[in-house]
């Protein structure tokens, strides 16, 4: 496993290094898969953490990220800025850049970017930004700015990702539906899974992607919805089937405004660190055939972060 970050800042206290031992995955992903949702941390001697960070993770580099995505199966990435770097974009626009055109970025920006920054990180991959509403993990950022950042990416055909807790959707809902761009949720907006899936609160998710076409939704991180817990230590995939009706609801629903990712390396995840491979063979409980693990996997990635290539 990679080395606790030392210094000022001592790894914070009850962090899981990475799993450095993921299985092969029983299920064999299609041809051009891409892990939609993944990060990298430092290495912290060559990209420093943001001073105001919430929790200072294990390093977590390009180099191990690429490894995993062959080990997986996965031909391409999308590393999503983690919030321990705040706004400074160096190491996940490094890694997008190292990628050889394999993996683009969603960054975190402020109100002040210039159009040369937007610009030069469009060069190096990015093709959205994210705006985080989990209240333990960030300061509020006041939404007249975000709106703004909103308004000035759109010129370069850039998407939103959104990032908040179910129970907060109804105050977020109005800013969300404003938002002029294509927008991406994140893990579902983390709905409570000891709910019913009928139930109000997973419903008003539903209606809010039935009424905005606009909205799209990752249908990740079963590790951090689950109740039951981490698989059992014989590979049984008997863990985490609290979150498959969820997930399969979205999938079947909107087949094609649907994304997959692993997390990796999970940050802040303090109950288990999981094994990827078995993140992985999650897909198919979700997405139970091959035109949907197709369309999850390959055609909607592709579709919104590599248009020019003119898949569909």
């Amino acid at each position: 496993m990679s080395k606790p970050v030392t210094g000022a800042f001592e790894k914070t206290k009850g962090w899981l290094d990475w799993y450095d031992g993921p299985s092969k995955p029983r299920f064999v992903l299609p041809a051009g898969a891409v892990d939609a949702h993944c990060h990298v941390f430092g290495p912290g001697a060559e990209f420093p953490f943001a001073p105001e960070r919430k929790y200072t993770p294990c390093d977590a580099g390009k180099a191990q990220l690429f490894a995993l995505r062959d080990h997986l199966g996965f031909a391409r990435n999308v590393i999503v800025q983690a919030t321990c770097h705040g706004a400074d974009n160096s190491a996940m626009a490094d890694a997008c850049r190292a990628s050889g055109g394999r993996a683009r970025g969603v960054a975190t920006v402020r109100r002040n970017v210039t159009d040369a920054e937007l610009d030069a990180l469009h060069q190096a991959g990015v093709r959205g930004v994210r705006f985080n509403f989990v209240k333990r993990l960030v300061d509020f950022t006041p939404k007249d700015e975000l709106m703004d950042i909103a308004g000035h990416i759109s010129r370069l055909g850039w998407h939103v990702v959104i990032y908040f807790e179910a129970v907060d959707l109804p105050e977020l809902w109005d800013f969300f539906t404003a938002l002029p761009t294509t927008v991406v949720v994140d893990h579902m907006g983390r709905p409570d899974v000891s709910k019913p899936i009928d139930g109000s609160e997973f419903e008003l998710f539903l209606r809010f992607m039935r009424e905005h076409p606009n909205v799209w939704s990752k249908v990740s991180c079963p590790e951090r919805l689950s109740v039951a817990g981490p698989p059992a230590l014989n590979g049984e995939q008997s863990a985490y089937r609290d979150v498959v009706p969820f997930a399969r609801k979205v999938v079947e629903e909107f087949p094609d405004r649907v994304l997959w990712g692993t997390d990796w390396p999970h940050p802040n995840l303090k109950s288990h660190m999981p094994d990827d491979g078995l993140l992985v063979d999650f897909i198919p409980h979700i997405a139970v055939n091959a035109e949907l693990q197709r369309k999850l996997l390959v055609d909607n990635p592709m579709r919104l972060y590599w248009p020019e290539e003119g898949r569909t």
